[in-house]
């Protein structure tokens, strides 16, 4: 199933404060995290003039469910003279499913450094599509039959050859909007928002074995967390460096920097999870 990223993310507007959504994918049987943060994302844009979000902080609380709308109530908690914010609660059945924190600044200069880019790993296009490795998905990140939400987003994964079956917890990759989104600042960063969420949280799995979600396996996304640095078109390509510096107590943490194309650092993400094994009876 392929979908349009930017008429999924439309939003119904209630109310002064209140949003409704809905899944692009009800046959999945869940709902695809960054969908959320990217529809939580526009829902405090909608309460917001002339200032861009330069960070956001979020929790996964319940399970979405695809077969109804969600509800986002936003909470105008400040506006300031340089930065504004706001907080978003997604509801279903009458209870919280997950909540988001944001900050927005008006536009300022300032000091300006950044880490460097990896070293050079060949031209996206001379990587294939995560959406053509049907025979090879299991290993890279997702079961193909969990790849329809990815639909939108083109994805190419930078091989690292496995260690006996097992791989240092590090991960590259190329990815892009298949779609060109357009002017739209707020939508530029809610695409790349929903891009984020994907494949980060099986960065802190590949020391620990071959192949992705076995059945003895729970992961879930606990938290996530997104740092604006710079302005960017996520219709061109990005470099996304993942790694996992920590996994303990059922729990996995990764961190992500985007670079564009040419070489600026446009954002940084990090994300706790979920990976608990379980006996399977």
């Amino acid at each position: 199933m392929q979908f349009d990223l930017r008429e999924a993310l439309k939003l119904e507007q209630l109310e002064v404060n209140l949003f409704r959504g809905v899944a692009p994918d009800r046959e999945s049987g869940r709902i695809f995290g960054g969908l959320v943060i990217a529809q939580s994302l526009l829902a405090a844009y909608a309460t917001i003039e002339k200032r861009l979000c330069h960070s956001l902080h979020c929790y996964f609380i319940r399970p979405g469910d695809p077969a109804i709308p969600i509800v986002f109530e936003v909470d105008r908690a400040r506006d300031g003279s340089s930065f504004t914010t706001r907080r978003v609660i997604a509801v279903q059945h009458g209870k919280q499913i997950f909540n988001l924190a944001a900050s927005f600044q008006v536009d300022e200069q300032g000091f300006e450094h950044q880490a460097p880019m990896p070293p050079d790993e060949g031209a996206p296009e001379s990587y294939p599509d995560l959406i053509d490795l049907r025979t090879n998905v299991d290993r890279l990140c997702e079961k193909p039959e969990n790849l329809s939400f990815m639909s939108p987003i083109e994805v190419r994964y930078i091989a690292q050859a496995p260690e006996n079956g097992r791989a240092p917890p590090r991960q590259r990759v190329w990815f892009r909007a298949r779609h060109q989104i357009g002017d739209d600042p707020a939508l530029q960063q809610a695409v790349m928002a929903y891009a984020s969420d994907f494949g980060l949280l099986g960065t802190s799995l590949r020391p620990h074995f071959e192949g992705w979600n076995p059945p003895e396996l729970q992961p879930a996304s606990l938290d996530h967390a997104m740092w604006f640095h710079r302005p960017s078109d996520f219709s061109q390509w990005h470099l996304y460096d993942m790694d996992s510096p920590s996994a303990s107590g059922a729990r996995g943490m990764n961190r992500g920097s985007i670079f564009s194309a040419d070489g600026r650092l446009v954002a940084s993400a990090a994300q706790e999870g979920l990976i608990r094994w379980r006996e399977v009876k």
